[in-house]
């Protein structure tokens, strides 16, 4: 576990039970039908899973970066989707406790808090996704409202979840083109506001990942967070560092749930007249699937460390995303080759582990847009 202080640790050993008493029985059948967790989430509700990124004052948590790794760790090592129900929601509440007028505070967080408003991210298009500044969803002013319209995709909660911050560009002529995006909030059930389809994925099953499209969506002026224009960017920004911190969490725990299938297995598992783990070669494989969980969760513990502090940590969460994801992948291609035919095979879940793993290098800035954010950042640190 992290290096918590007690009320935290007493929160994720909470989480620890509840995956595996409550999320891990069902996981089979759910993941395989690719159905609604709707069971597991109102439990998740009531023991103020969604909370997690609200302040205390608004009756979430509130918990430090480092306790929402954690979290984040536990849950994906039994089942990614958990991880995912509060994932965009968590990222929103953060960029409005930390942006979002005392108004807008007042109205959504408390109700986020309880999981009576589910959140959602607005940001990726059919032709926008890792640059951002290409969005083509617009917010017209128009008297006392804004008038979106646009089309967003692979939009997780989208479905399911009632409440969606939306990226659309206020100003189409700015220069550069992040200075023209700004961040609405966007209640489902507005006029306008359509989900046309749910997206079928290789895994990351029994989640809605949707596409929605805007029509002349009237909304009031007052769901502008912050109320200023052209803050949308780096408002989402800051929130994608809490995303890839969680997504690199999320990246260990799949991680540690194939290497710890796969040691529990080679064990087991006899040829040649001795387990499997007897056999250098499996003894290598297992060497290198733990040390680079080891690794990859220090990097998460330093990039959370710093966002605690108050402290960009784009650099750090970078770092973090990408290594965490990449060697997530890895791991769990050598836990189906320790597994042999049973890897597989969907009556092991080493299968899922391997299914699961590609959404961590493509999630919330693929490893392309992870290098060049940790190369800006050393040129920049490192400038002659």
């Amino acid at each position: 576990m992290y290096n918590l202080n007690a009320e935290e640790r007493a929160i994720v050993e909470m989480v620890r039970q509840f995956a595996e008493k409550e999320i891990r029985p069902l996981v089979k059948e759910y993941e395989e039908a690719d159905q609604f967790p709707q069971e597991i989430i109102e439990k998740m509700k009531a023991l103020g899973f969604f909370g997690l990124k609200v302040p205390v004052e608004y009756g979430g948590s509130g918990i430090s970066s480092l306790a929402y790794a954690s979290v984040f760790e536990e849950l994906s090592a039994v089942w990614m989707t958990s991880a995912g129900v509060i994932g965009t929601h968590s990222l929103f509440a953060h960029v409005l406790a930390t942006y979002g007028t005392t108004e807008q505070k007042e109205r959504f967080l408390p109700r986020m808090a309880t999981g009576e408003l589910w959140g959602a991210l607005g940001l990726t298009e059919p032709d926008a996704g890792s640059d951002v500044q290409s969005l083509k969803t617009t917010a017209v002013r128009r008297g006392d409202n804004y008038v979106l319209n646009g089309a967003k995709t692979f939009i997780t909660n989208a479905s399911y979840g009632n409440l969606l911050l939306v990226l659309a560009k206020t100003d189409p002529q700015a220069v550069p083109g992040a200075k023209g995006i700004s961040a609405f909030i966007v209640e489902k059930g507005t006029p306008g506001y359509t989900i046309t389809r749910k997206m079928e994925k290789l895994g990351y099953r029994g989640l809605d990942t949707s596409e929605l499209v805007f029509e002349n969506c009237e909304i009031p002026a007052d769901r502008l967070i912050g109320l200023e224009e052209g803050q949308g960017f780096t408002q989402v920004m800051a929130g994608l560092e809490v995303g890839r911190i969680n997504v690199a969490s999320r990246a260990v725990g799949v991680a540690r749930a194939a290497f710890e299938a796969a040691i529990r297995y080679a064990q087991q598992r006899q040829t040649f007249g001795k387990p499997i783990a007897n056999h250098q070669a499996i003894q290598l494989m297992l060497a290198d699937m733990y040390t680079g969980i080891q690794a990859a969760r220090h990097l998460v513990i330093a990039a959370a460390e710093k966002k605690d502090r108050g402290e960009r940590c784009d650099l750090e969460a970078g770092m973090a995303k990408l290594f965490a994801s990449e060697m997530c992948c890895k791991v769990t291609m050598d836990a189906m080759r320790i597994h042999g035919g049973y890897g597989y095979s969907k009556e092991f879940p080493v299968e899922r582990f391997y299914r699961d793993a590609p959404l961590m290098i493509i999630g919330e800035g693929t490893s392309e847009i992870q290098r060049l954010v940790i190369a800006k950042n050393l040129l920049k640190k490192y400038q002659l």
